[in-house]
């Protein structure tokens, strides 16, 4: 029943398909790869391991705060997190690069509650296929990368947050 509903929702809101969107949804990726697996401190040095929402859908994103559009997206990802995290989807910020002092200064002018991950030698970043920031990635429930976004997007548009909930179902 939800993949119909969310079925006739994709119908009804156009344009909704990522190469419908130019550039302004999500890019499946036409054979799924496993998520390099890492584990990150975050501000308030908890340890993050991305295997640990494995059998969940997680939102990555590899930012920083020098980079406009990352600044840009940061509201919208704010709220999409206000609606994701009830439905059990979970959404990963991994600074590239910088400092917590950088980070958390940032932070005061763009408060997020999701966790922000600390990349400090980036490390992290190298692993994954990064062509920029930001890039995002939306990681299905067996733990490999479904759907990439690079640039800034909208995350709380709804036709993106439908591509995203249908994971759940897969």
């Amino acid at each position: 029943m939800n993949r119909i509903l969310l079925a006739l929702i994709l119908l009804l809101v156009p344009p909704l398909l990522p190469a419908q969107q130019a550039g302004k949804g999500l890019t499946e990726l036409p054979q799924r790869i496993a998520a390099p697996d890492f584990m990150l401190s975050d501000m308030d040095g908890q340890q993050h391991r991305l295997s640990d929402y494995r059998g969940k859908v997680v939102i990555v994103n590899f930012w920083a705060t020098w980079c406009p559009p990352c600044r840009a997206e940061m509201p919208s990802m704010q709220r999409a997190w206000e609606r994701l995290q009830k439905e059990d989807i979970f959404m990963l910020g991994i600074d590239v690069g910088e400092d917590e002092d950088t980070v958390f200064q940032f932070s005061a002018n763009y408060p997020v509650e999701f966790p922000l991950l600390l990349d400090l030698d980036s490390s992290v970043a190298n692993q994954w296929p990064l062509r920029g920031v930001p890039t995002t990635f939306v990681i299905d429930t067996k733990g490999q990368i479904a759907y990439r976004a690079i640039g800034g997007r909208e995350w709380d548009d709804p036709a993106l947050l439908a591509l995203v909930r249908l994971l759940k179902d897969e």
